[in-house]
């Protein structure tokens, strides 16, 4: 588990594209200094568990599943990168559950800088947008954010703008940037659970699930 409090800006320093796979150099000198064989590392918000690691860099696999469902695609050698070591069990709670799961990519719309902070607007795909609330959590490329306003496709497609102080865009990827760059999206989990657990909930989500049954047990042929 992690919190979305990034801990390093990286860099790629090799990108090996496999036939089914990529194999992804990352140089971290703060997260390298005590990862082992096996650790998980957050890269852009994705959960990845290190295969070599050496002096300053650790290697990952990428699946091709991770490849097509986050931007991890677009990346390659010289490209920055969002990395956070998973959370010890001790340690300070700064941003929120962030499980490093990419429910989605989001596009950037717009980059408004102001005198003390940067408003950026990111399309958000329609089946993610119900678990966007105003003033709740979401990550972006792995950085804990509060959603500042929302969206819908009233207002131009659905969208929501988080406000970025100057520490944030220093120390992360998100400093750099632009219109049209995707970035990766994990809603808060706990919304999740509750449309899960919740029938009319999930009903409303997914209409062609069955919920429960006339006896009230819930139908073991639900589809996701």
């Amino acid at each position: 588990m992690f919190t979305g409090i990034v801990e390093e800006l990286g860099t790629i320093v090799r990108r090996d594209d496999l036939s089914d796979a990529a194999r992804l150099t990352v140089r971290g000198p703060l997260v390298t200094s005590d990862a082992k064989f096996g650790d998980s590392i957050a890269v852009n918000g994705v959960c990845l568990t290190v295969v070599e690691q050496s002096p300053d860099e650790f290697t990952v696999d990428v699946m091709a599943e991770t490849l097509n469902r986050s931007s991890l695609a677009a990346l390659g050698a010289g490209s920055p990168v969002n990395l956070e070591r998973a959370m010890a069990a001790g340690g300070r709670f700064g941003g929120h559950i962030v499980q490093g799961h990419v429910d989605g990519v989001g596009e950037i719309v717009s980059v408004t800088p102001s005198e003390h902070w940067t408003i950026v607007r990111i399309a958000v795909p329609d089946e993610l947008s119900r678990y966007i609330v105003e003033k709740g959590s979401i990550t972006v490329d792995g950085v804990s954010l509060t959603v500042a306003a929302l969206g819908d496709a009233t207002s131009g497609g659905t969208w929501f703008e988080i406000s970025l102080i100057p520490t944030t865009l220093q120390e992360t990827n998100l400093g750099s940037i632009t219109a049209g760059n995707p970035v990766n999206l994990e809603v808060d989990v706990i919304a999740k659970y509750v449309e899960r657990l919740h029938p009319a909930l999930r009903e409303r989500a997914h209409p062609q699930v069955a919920t429960t049954g006339d006896d009230g047990r819930h139908d073991t042929s639900e589809v996701e």
